[in-house]
């Protein structure tokens, strides 16, 4: 797609729209000067000009990217009109692209049923998913693991609900004898699962957690604001889709596309979930999502207004919404991208493959690297590693981390633009035994890989991140 062509294009979309309402006097009070607009944008594009490559492969650090250019075209073109999706009469078109798109995301999961919107951001969705919780189990609290997203403990005290923080297994995954432990306590309401964390991309055993909070009452609801878009692969029929390696329980064979599906088909049974379009959608910042299992969680939000909600008997978005103003142009972008790359394993699911496979690449080149480590293999496509040092500690490692990621984004030529993860010391020394535990903490290497040029990219990358690696340890 060429933005030269279609931006103009959306131009005229606004303006053959306009042009049946007739010609009216524009007012003066917000024009300004071509002159002294250029002279402004001149110093806009220069401050633009401060910003990382998120859109090449040698940006391998957070999970960033550009939107695909048809939520580009989408969301200006919707821009234009600036429809406001709160109420149908402020965003006739984009309200139905939105519950188009919604439905769309509920197929991706399994849903049977749902009631749903777009939000701003999964921190926002998060906390719709925990008010409905609060409200549902008044007086039991929420449960979640030590490596979910700060989001859940920081909403719990918004909301006032008591918060149990539960600990983790050998690959970052909720550990469930604890989880059962604290739900044999009666106090907890909804357990937390995250189905891709945003530190090590470690996928809960969801398949395991639904039958034990169920055995004691509880509800479940899903965190898959980064890795949701990976139930493609692992709901698809091939069990995990295109791309990767992995091993059913038993420890022999392979999950046909690598993906255990277990946790990803349980979702469909979950209470609600949260995933974010404008992290592996291809969507721009912000386009969030929450999903309920059941269509009458909406009655949670229920409200009126004197001057909305007049247009159609059928609930508006924001009346199963906390939000209220929400940009309708982010409906446009997502819709507009889904009709050109389906929610299909061989439509989205193509990218995400790509981007899993350059992750378990990168994985196996790192474990037969002389200068690095790896920290842990991927579930999905965030690599976490370490420079191999001498003398073989934590401090050592976390120095050395450090000095990588310094080294990598400021060189003057050939940079590399990773970030790092903040591990404690007993998760490392339980991964890697030999780390001399000399320090509370160390920070490892962390790379998203959530670009699909970045499998192309790999080797070269891989070399990049190599030599620096040992031209740190030789200072």
């Amino acid at each position: 797609m060429d933005l030269r062509y279609w931006l103009p294009r959306a131009v005229e979309v606004a303006e053959r729209f306009g042009e049946q309402f007739g010609p009216f006097e524009p007012h003066a009070a917000p024009q300004v000067d071509d002159v002294a607009f250029g002279e402004a944008f001149g110093r806009f594009a220069k401050r633009m000009d401060d910003n990382y490559p998120f859109f090449h492969p040698r940006y391998a650090g957070q999970m960033v990217k550009p939107p695909h250019p048809a939520a580009v075209v989408g969301y200006l073109t919707a821009m234009l009109f600036n429809p406001n999706n709160h109420a149908a009469e402020g965003g006739p078109a984009t309200t139905e692209m939105e519950r188009e798109c919604v439905a769309a995301l509920a197929g991706m999961f399994g849903l049977p049923a749902h009631v749903g919107h777009l939000t701003t951001s999964g921190t926002i969705a998060n906390l719709e998913a925990l008010y409905v919780a609060r409200l549902l189990h008044p007086d039991r609290g929420v449960a979640y693991s030590s490596e979910c997203h700060y989001t859940h403990e920081r909403m719990c005290r918004v909301l006032g609900v008591e918060g149990h923080q539960v600990g983790v297994d050998a690959h970052g995954r909720i550990d469930l004898d604890a989880l059962e432990t604290l739900l044999r306590t009666g106090r907890v309401g909804t357990v937390v699962v995250t189905t891709g964390t945003t530190g090590l991309g470690a996928v809960d055993p969801v398949h395991e957690v639904l039958p034990l909070a169920r055995r004691y009452g509880a509800r479940v609801h899903v965190d898959a604001a980064y890795g949701g878009f990976y139930a493609l692969l692992g709901r698809s029929d091939a069990a995990g889709g295109p791309g990767g390696t992995g091993t059913p329980p038993g420890g022999t064979g392979s999950w046909p596309g690598g993906i255990d599906p277990r946790p990803w088909q349980a979702i469909s049974a979950c209470d609600s979930v949260v995933v974010d379009p404008h992290k592996h959608g291809l969507q721009p910042y912000g386009c969030g999502a929450v999903l309920f299992a059941d269509p009458r969680a909406g009655r949670h939000f229920a409200h009126d207004s004197s001057y909305t909600y007049f247009t159609e008997a059928e609930l508006h978005l924001g009346e199963i919404s906390l939000e209220c103003s929400r940009a309708g142009a982010a409906a446009a972008g997502l819709w507009l991208t889904l009709q050109l790359l389906p929610l299909t394993p061989d439509g989205f699911g193509a990218i995400l493959a790509a981007d899993r496979r350059a992750a378990l690449r990168w994985a196996d080149l790192i474990e037969d690297s002389p200068a690095l480590e790896l920290y842990q293999r991927p579930d999905l496509d965030i690599v976490t590693y370490f420079p191999a040092t001498r003398p073989a500690t934590l401090s050592a490692v976390d120095a050395a981390s450090a000095r990588l990621l310094r080294d990598g984004m400021t060189a003057p030529e050939e940079p590399v633009f990773l970030s790092v993860l903040r591990t404690d010391a007993e998760a490392f020394v339980r991964r890697h035994p030999r780390i001399v535990r000399d320090a509370g903490t160390a920070r490892v290497m962390r790379s998203v890989l959530i670009k699909p040029e970045a499998e192309h990219y790999l080797d070269h990358l891989h070399a990049r991140v190599e030599q620096l690696a040992v031209s740190g340890r030789a200072r």
